[in-house]
């Protein structure tokens, strides 16, 4: 049987005491604003709660009671207060949650595939070890601006060998600048009665001759090297004409290798397009009217067997005088240069072979074949090594 609430009564829930009339809460009302009342909040704030819990618990029930995990809350009803009872967010702190997850699993995955790639090339974790591959530095080195006073270290070691992929594995030329961009000339200034501006052309002329002779793909296939030839005074009897006819006949005393890089291509291809360069170039004036240009490179060349995959490398250093005259105050054509000196020392080419052609040994060739002579390092730029004959390199 129910029984219904008279007007301006309240009814009784367990948890909550008896109801408060609207005659009683106006006395407490009144009391408040004397002196004397008396001050109860605590139990007033008790009331307050109760009572919005009873209709927070109605509206609920309304609506179901369902709640979905990681939805928002529903907005509070108009008499609550702003934030009355809140707590955390839960679509935030299920996001959050989400994304440490997805991160985790990341990684995860990209441990999974760290152990993978250096279980299939344990290489990139032992050549980092100390003392273990001293040059896995592959940072270009600052340009060489004065002479060496030290060789490069170490040696190729232990699985240090050159490769297709690797040319220039376990060699000091690693860090060494790539093809011409190593040859770098000096700021140009007056010098030897020659203006800033003839300076200037004797350098770019110099380098220009350098990168043909030995940094050019056809002087390398052992072409004839017209394009350097050209930059040579013709009216210069011991240079250009000197160098033609050992182009034409080479020999032991007219040796075209002394000034330009050339390979059989029966016997030796380059392995890629790079071959690492070293040194530096200075200037100073001649006899007057003339600029003399001071040139010593080492190069570095990867060659492998036509067909094979055996790689090694052969290092040529060159030592180059070239001289740029005044037309008005001598015999000589303008803009050519002129040879005042050349000198080269080669590492890893066959002994005793005057062919114009460079002739590189390979490992596999070394069992049936010995090389005489004393052991020298090519990588060693400190000064000029004091060669008579062949000689075997400590190192390639």
């Amino acid at each position: 049987m129910s029984t219904s609430t008279p007007p301006g009564e309240h009814s009784e829930r367990p948890d909550e005491g008896p109801a408060v009339s609207d005659e009683q809460w106006a006395e407490l009302v009144a009391q408040a604003g004397t002196a004397d009342a008396p001050k109860e909040p605590s139990a007033r704030a008790r009331m307050v709660a109760a009572r919005l819990r009873a209709r927070d618990e109605d509206a609920e029930r309304a609506r179901g009671g369902a709640r979905s995990w990681g939805r928002k809350p529903a907005q509070a009803e108009p008499w609550q207060p702003e934030g009355w009872r809140t707590g955390p967010a839960w679509q935030e702190l299920n996001g959050r949650s989400q994304k440490r997850r997805r991160l985790a699993g990341t990684l995860g995955f990209v441990a999974v595939l760290g152990v993978l790639v250096i279980a299939m090339r344990p290489s990139l974790v032992t050549d980092h070890l100390p003392g273990a591959n001293p040059f896995v530095d592959t940072l270009p080195l600052p340009a060489e601006t004065a002479p060496p006073t030290a060789a490069p270290p170490g040696g190729p070691g232990p699985g240090r060998r050159p490769t297709l992929r690797e040319p220039f594995r376990g060699s000091p030329a690693l860090r060494w600048a790539d093809g011409a961009e190593g040859i770098e000339i000096p700021e140009a200034k007056a010098a030897g009665g020659m203006s800033k501006e003839q300076v200037g052309d004797a350098l770019r002329a110099t380098r220009r001759l350098l990168v043909v002779a030995n940094l050019d793909p056809s002087t390398l296939r052992g072409e004839k090297p017209a394009d350097a030839l050209k930059l040579l005074d013709p009216q210069q009897e011991d240079g250009r004409e000197l160098l033609e006819r050992s182009l034409a006949e080479p020999g032991e005393k007219d040796d075209p290798l002394m000034m330009f890089t050339r390979f059989d291509p029966d016997e030796a291809r380059q392995a890629g397009d790079v071959v690492k360069v070293r040194g530096r170039m200075t200037f100073e004036g001649g006899r007057p009217g003339s600029v003399e240009v001071h040139s010593d490179y080492t190069f570095v060349y990867p060659v492998v067997k036509p067909g094979g995959d055996e790689v090694a490398r052969t290092i040529v250093r060159r030592r180059l005088t070239t001289v740029l005259y005044d037309p008005e105050r001598f015999l000589a054509a303008p803009g050519k240069l002129a040879l005042l000196r050349y000198e080269s020392r080669i590492g890893n080419t066959e002994c005793d072979v005057y062919d114009g052609l460079l002739h590189p040994r390979f490992d596999s060739d070394l069992s049936v074949r010995e090389t005489p002579g004393d052991v020298v390092d090519p990588y060693d730029r400190r000064g000029w090594p004091d060669q008579e004959g062949c000689s075997t390199v400590s190192r390639t």
